[in-house]
């Protein structure tokens, strides 16, 4: 490096992809959930098919795009963990995001699915017996219940294991949704509770899709975490001693639970003679380090007046 360029680089943690992602640790867990949501889509199934009704096939529906989402997310997880290479440096740790929406867009397309079934059978009622459906109904209830518990954890450290909790939770309603309308049939004899029952599954698919949808997308346009307040993160890398400027803030996340932070740092040059680069990112690390959860910080240290060189040379 030439005189007034002396750049600093501080790595706060390893590159993405090292360490595994957020979803790794609950694999086997995403395996019980598929196991369980495999078995309640036969289930569901077969009790359509002997009871005829609208409700169970849309949560059987509904299980089977869980179904394809949790075996996304488990091959996501696997291509996620792979070392970086050469020409991607960062590994596949962003498949795990892609995953994620693609289980958006699935779970929008079951959600339409279901509301024109739903709208059609409102117009041409069908006979429903009320008591088998119940017996199916409880059945999906008590095993989402489950899957609920065993992905409660990782659903609040990875987007792929919270987009198969909500769409388990989603299964849970519509399975309630299901014994609700089967004893309405059973008490009064009203058939059309069955397709207001798919109505609700589907009215109740679409919100929590859109959610994600929205933190898969912010990911994917490299938005700032929802947690970490750029003005704060500012102040405190400016209320170091030496630092006179900030440009060229960067914070975003690579996938879940895998923030990083770039930035230009402007120091008094007397400063930064005195402390010495080290000393100086020791100073940045510890500052970032005490007040923002950061996977990867990459920091160049500029003395005053190098922006404006930078400038010259980029024109």
């Amino acid at each position: 490096m030439g005189a007034g360029h002396d750049h600093g680089h501080s790595h706060g943690g390893p590159p993405a992809g090292m360490s595994g992602t957020a979803a790794a640790a609950y694999k086997g867990r995403l395996r019980i959930a598929l196991g369980i949501t495999l078995t309640i889509l036969v289930a569901e199934i077969v009790g359509s098919a002997l009871t005829g009704s609208l409700a169970l096939l849309a949560d059987a529906g509904h299980m089977a795009t869980d179904a394809v989402g949790v075996s996304m997310a488990l091959v996501a997880i696997h291509f996620a963990n792979r070392p970086p290479s050469e020409r991607r440096t960062y590994g596949y740790a962003r498949a795990e995001i892609l995953a994620a929406l693609l289980n958006c867009l699935l779970l929008l397309g079951v959600g339409g699915f279901i509301l024109v079934e739903a709208i059609d059978r409102l117009i041409t009622p069908a006979p429903v017996p009320g008591g088998t459906t119940v017996i199916f109904g409880l059945v999906g209830l008590v095993a989402n219940l489950v899957s609920l518990a065993v992905l409660m954890s990782g659903q609040k450290e990875s987007l792929n294991v919270r987009g198969a909790f909500l769409e388990v939770l989603s299964d849970a309603l519509g399975s309630l949704a299901v014994v609700v309308s089967a004893l309405v049939i059973m008490v009064t004899g009203w058939t059309q509770a069955d397709p207001v029952a798919s109505l609700l599954i589907a009215v109740m698919i679409v919100p929590r899709t859109v959610k994600l949808l929205r933190e898969a997308l912010d990911v994917l346009l490299e938005a700032a975490p929802k947690d970490v307040d750029m003005a704060e993160v500012r102040a405190h890398i400016m209320a170091l001693p030496g630092v006179e400027d900030l440009h060229d803030l960067h914070v975003w996340t690579i996938t879940s639970g895998m923030p990083v932070l770039s930035a230009h740092v402007v120091v008094d040059p007397a400063r930064l003679d005195s402390a010495g680069q080290e000393k100086m990112l020791h100073e940045l690390q510890g500052c970032l380090g005490e007040h923002f959860a950061v996977e990867h910080c990459t920091f160049q240290l500029e003395p005053s007046g190098h922006a404006a060189h930078e400038a010259r040379l980029c024109h």
